[in-house]
């Protein structure tokens, strides 16, 4: 995925606007952001009543306990793959005596990954090197039966129980295993990657003569993996494989779950253009076929449906859509004809909250106002009735109104519920709030509010993050401002324009998040600026999300310019001759874009981790917003950088990690040849072995920041 990076370390230099250094290099380097309180561990008794755990209960911090309450896991020796550690060593750890035993004994050490507990508690199983292996809790019967192995195909090609590298980075897939309700079955994900296009990253530090790491990456328009899903009897040596009509290496098993303490498993299958998805079910008890519950249709792309809850009764379910131009949750019949929207109005729902069935109500997050701000919202589930604003409704009725974003912990009753509030001038609160016998939210007691982290910004001179708007034709944009320290309005300063504009995420929110980075930037003299362009996921609405379909970076690199040009004619302050601009991964994309196509409008940028030509990433993302190059050549013509390089007049710089598995540095050395046979003057800046992040190694971060703190002081 294309993932907005935040800048995360602050550099000492000098500048020019600001004679006074506020914040020391000690101070910055150290964290990324100002620190906040939280309120104690709260945990719900049964009764739904929130309540401070003894010692006791908070000393262990195991991975996962077993149902019964006598087993627990501790995961150690963690390794990372990819992007997160989910890779070391189980231990199984007898709660009744404290004994403990190593899972996986012989196999190969920091090797196990997803271990879980069967729904009755006396087996584990995991995986380990893309096969997978149960144990039994009880040692005799362990020591009687050994290790099971539940596949044994698993090599470099076959991969059991996990996922290649898209289906993990981009559909967020990692655990490819699920035991049954009653624990009889273990259905798994299989990928077949024979056949799918490999990347190399050569690695020349570690050692005199390079390495090569190899692994399976289809690139936009290329072969996938073959994947699909089986299910086995443990011990069995036996997998039934689902007959899910399609081609599986031209679809996508992006879903799959067991309906809650049953032998019915639920799959989501999405086509290869994503604009299409399918809910099957399967009870895997019966010899009847996969039968189909809903299909869910765009002429952009469909999102898969994560929060998927059977009602009583199991004649409904619920299941979340755009299919009325917002992205709201509906309450769907069994036979997939009678879909009824509960969330109802013009606005977007962002997440679920809780399903409360037996009161008739779902809580959610959205917004009906601004589309930085994020309320808790109540609907009945018949979807009858307007959603009630539960954020705004607390705030009345204790005679206040803040605007911002909340978010909340609900209890297991739903009548309880730790809430967290803040917004961009506002340091993170936390609240107990509760309903009361007539179903009314209150306010219950302030937690934490951390007004000293307030404190501690003065000292450090920070300046407040400005909600503003501004304009891209007719279109009013989403945008922040941080203003520079000694803030003089008859001055004019020089801006810099932190982007991401891709459809993956956006930059622009109302709540409480002081990056340092841009702060240190301020203080050093610069007016520092974010816009939300159309395309970013923001709830403003299908159109707006799904209006930039097949033609990514065309609409965001127009926007971002008309609205930072917007924003020089409302400040006279902004030097309209001193324009900056920046972004990483999708936003480094951007930033070519808009230093390429509106070459008389940018001074300078610095473009991080970007991919130059879209064929060069990823199938699933980037054909999930262009479809594939065969069917969109246009498309991929226009949103590509490369296609417009000879339009550069500004200073740019180029930064990117050579060890980067996602978008590869391969963006970085194409975009240089096409610079150098255009001859256009450029820097370059590349990082031995860092991947996306471009953190690891010693004083990596530091010296990134540094040397783009230099690139804005002689470019800028």
């Amino acid at each position: 995925m294309l993932k907005k990076i935040f800048f995360t370390s602050i550099i000492l230099v000098t500048a020019t606007y600001c004679k006074a250094q506020v914040m020391t290099i000690e101070q910055a380097c150290n964290r990324w952001t100002l620190p906040i309180s939280y309120p104690k561990t709260t945990l719900w008794n049964e009764a739904g009543m929130p309540y401070e755990p003894t010692a006791d209960e908070t000393k262990d911090n195991y991975y996962a306990v077993s149902a019964d309450g006598h087993y627990a896991l501790n995961f150690t020796n963690t390794r990372r793959v990819w992007r997160y550690n989910t890779k070391g060593d189980f231990y199984l750890i007898d709660l009744n005596n404290g004994t403990s035993r190593k899972l996986g004994n012989q196999l190969p050490k920091s090797e196990l990954k997803f271990a879980k507990f069967s729904p009755d508690g006396t087996r584990v199983a995991y995986v380990c090197k893309n096969n997978i292996y149960m144990e039994y809790c009880d040692n005799d019967q362990n020591n009687k039966n050994g290790r099971i192995q539940i596949t044994s195909d698993g090599n470099e090609k076959i991969i059991n129980g996990t996922f290649d590298w898209v289906y993990e980075e981009e559909l967020g897939l990692r655990d490819g295993f699920r035991w049954s309700g009653d624990g009889r079955f273990i259905a798994y994900w299989q990928s077949d990657t024979e056949g799918t296009g490999s990347f190399d990253i050569i690695n020349n530090v570690d050692s005199i003569y390079p390495t090569v790491q190899h692994f399976p990456y289809p690139k936009a328009g290329t072969t996938n993996s073959a994947v699909r899903i089986g299910y086995t009897e443990p011990g069995s040596l036996h997998t039934e494989w689902l007959n899910i009509p399609g081609d599986p290496r031209n679809n996508y098993l992006a879903y799959m779950e067991f309906v809650p303490g049953t032998d019915r498993l639920m799959i989501q299958q999405l086509n290869r253009a994503q604009n299409c998805n399918t809910l099957w079910q399967k009870n895997i008890d019966s010899n009847d076929a996969a039968s189909t519950l809903c299909t869910d249709k765009d002429s952009a792309w469909v999102e898969v449906s994560d929060n998927i809850h059977f009602l009583k009764g199991n004649k409904h379910f619920t299941f979340t859509s755009e299919r009325d131009g917002w992205r709201h949750i509906y309450k769907v019949s069994i036979d997939g004809k009678k879909w009824t929207c509960i969330t109802n109005g013009n606005f977007d729902v962002v997440e679920e909250v809780a399903l409360d069935e037996n009161n008739g109500y779902l809580y959610y997050i959205g917004t009906e106002k601004e589309a930085t701000q994020r309320y808790l919202y109540r609907s009945r589930l018949d979807g009858k009735g307007r959603p009630e604003n539960i954020s705004l409704a607390m705030r009345h009725s204790a005679g206040s109104e803040n605007e911002g974003q909340y978010s909340y912990d609900m209890s297991p009753t739903f009548d309880h519920a730790i809430e967290r509030f803040s917004n961009a001038a506002t340091p993170t609160q936390f609240r107990r709030v509760s309903m009361d016998k007539h179903g009314r939210w209150m306010i219950d007691s302030l937690l934490v509010d951390n007004r000293g982290v307030l404190d501690n910004a003065r000292s450090l001179g920070l300046q407040q993050r400005e909600m503003v708007k501004c304009k891209s034709n007719n279109l009013m944009l989403d945008a922040w401002i941080i203003k520079p320290s000694n803030f003089d309005p008859t001055k004019k300063y020089p801006v810099i324009c932190y982007i991401y504009g891709e459809p993956a995420s956006s930059t622009v929110q109302d709540r409480w998040e002081p990056n340092l980075f841009w702060q240190y930037l301020a203080q050093q003299g610069y007016v520092i600026v974010s816009i939300d362009p159309r395309g970013t996921n923001t709830p403003r609405g299908r159109e707006w999300r799904k209006c930039i379909y097949g033609e990514v970076g065309v609409a965001a690199s127009e926007d971002i310019t008309n609205g930072i040009l917007d924003l020089c004619n409302q400040y006279s302050w902004m030097d309209r001759s001193r324009l900056g601009i920046t972004g990483w991964s999708g936003g480094g994309a951007q930033t070519l874009n808009c230093m390429f196509r509106y070459p008389d409008v940018f001074k300078a940028g610095i473009a991080i981790a970007f991919v130059y030509d879209q064929k060069l990433f990823d199938t699933i993302y980037q054909e999930r917003y262009m479809n594939t190059p065969q069917a969109n050549p246009g498309g991929y013509y226009q949103g590509s950088p490369i296609n417009f390089v000879e339009g550069l007049k500004g200073r740019l710089l180029i930064v990117h990690g050579t060890g980067d598995d996602n978008v590869h540095y391969q963006n970085t050395e194409r975009l240089v040849n096409e610079l150098i046979s255009k001859g256009k003057i450029f820097y370059q800046l590349s990082y031995p072995m860092r991947t996306h992040g471009i953190y690891e190694g010693a004083g990596t971060s530091l010296h990134l920041r540094k040397q783009l703190v230099d690139f804005w002081e002689h470019n800028l």
